[in-house]
């Protein structure tokens, strides 16, 4: 009671108290969540037989994309397994692209939507007529601009499905470039990875991206498919994980050799529009994960404030507020260079200091702008 009194009595002094808050905050988020991803350790009862695997891919105008990475997954080692495009109403030479595969790959299957001008309809139309189209019971999805980083891809991932596992969320990173655009888009996509990644293995699933993503169809069918969320653009690989995943179903793959990689937007402005499309879902996450999301943010944005106000108005504590500081920074870079490690992601701790700082206010960015953007179309 002394300690609030003098609070109380001296104001200021809440912005110590509310920098230690955030540090608190901070420092469960990176202890209890972000640092399982360098104690993560597959357990050992993966499965030794291989299951049928029918891979689904939509592809709308991708004729160069397919040219380019459809053989990294038509020639999977892998006994058993069916790849699936569906041309989503494409106008360029798509059609002739996969005809030309087809007569090479007989595993490789194709089914077409022709274009409607009565009926607009988002990917997840497209996703759903090649689930259906599915011949077996585990799905792998993936997109046309991915790239398997080997050939022992569907087997990675697919031997994840043991016991009462029926998702299996994957890593897909982006393709490294000399530009300051592709290191921040590449560091966003590696914080974010970190966050569902680490919360999947605490048990808290809440999302998965559709660039490596694999489910059990009779899952998908049991859940409806896209219903609850089907008037909404995207969301086919993160709502669709956020309804359908439990602490008991979910399991993650972060081998190397499960991984895929595309590459990012070349541009900021073409980021920034793919970034609020993405957004555009979190407001139908479930309320516990939209919670976690926006404390973690929060005081984040906090944390670095506070810290600054701290050493203006407190100088004579300076040394114990750059100790906790630089705490929580070494806490950060030990688990941020892991996870690129694992992730096989270059060139991003030191400029991870920046970004960790600048993240947050993008974020909201990208849900403000939301609020002034119409209907969009999938691509």
């Amino acid at each position: 009671m002394e300690y609030v009194s003098f609070v109380l009595e001296n104001p200021i002094y809440i912005i110590l108290v509310l920098f230690g808050l955030s540090l608190l905050v901070q420092l469960y988020f990176y202890l209890f969540y972000y640092s399982r991803i360098i104690f993560y350790r597959k357990k050992q009862d993966s499965k030794s037989t291989q299951e049928p695997v029918s891979v689904i891919i939509c592809a709308r105008n991708e004729e160069e994309n397919l040219e380019k990475n459809l053989p990294s997954i038509l020639t999977q080692d892998y006994s058993k397994y069916e790849v699936i495009v569906v041309n989503d109403c494409s106008e360029d030479e798509t059609e002739f692209v996969l005809e030309r595969f087809q007569k090479k790959y007989k595993h490789l299957r194709t089914t077409t939507i022709k274009q409607d001008e009565k009926f607009f309809h988002n990917k997840k139309l497209a996703l759903t007529i090649g689930i259906k189209a599915a011949k077996n019971e585990l799905l792998l999805l993936t997109d046309a601009d991915c790239v398997a980083e080997s050939n022992k891809w569907i087997e990675k991932m697919q031997e994840n499905f043991i016991s009462e596992k029926e998702l299996v969320i994957g890593y897909s990173g982006y393709k490294k470039e000399k530009k300051l655009i592709n290191n921040l888009i590449r560091f966003d996509t590696l914080f974010i990875a970190i966050q569902y990644l680490t919360f999947a293995i605490a048990r808290k699933p809440y999302m998965g991206v559709g660039r490596n993503l694999a489910y059990k169809k009779s899952l998908f069918f049991k859940h409806k498919g896209f219903a609850s969320h089907n008037h909404i653009e995207s969301g086919d690989d993160d709502l669709f994980v956020n309804e359908v995943a439990t602490r008991k179903n979910t399991i993650i793959e972060i081998s190397k050799e499960s991984f895929t990689r595309s590459e990012a937007e070349k541009t900021f402005s073409n980021w920034f529009k793919q970034k609020k499309r993405h957004t555009s879902t979190g407001k139908l996450y479930k309320f516990g994960t939209k919670w976690r999301l926006f404390l973690e943010n929060i005081s984040r944005v906090t944390f670095y404030v506070l810290f600054v106000l701290s050493l203006i108005f407190f100088k004579h504590f300076y040394i114990y507020i750059l100790a906790v500081f630089s705490f929580r920074m070494f806490l950060q870079l030990t688990i941020y260079k892991t996870a690129m490690n694992r992730l096989e992601e270059k060139n991003l701790l030191i400029p991870s200091l920046l970004y960790d700082l600048i993240m947050p206010y993008l974020s909201f960015s990208f849900i403000l702008a939301n609020y002034f953007t119409r209907k969009r179309k999938w691509n």
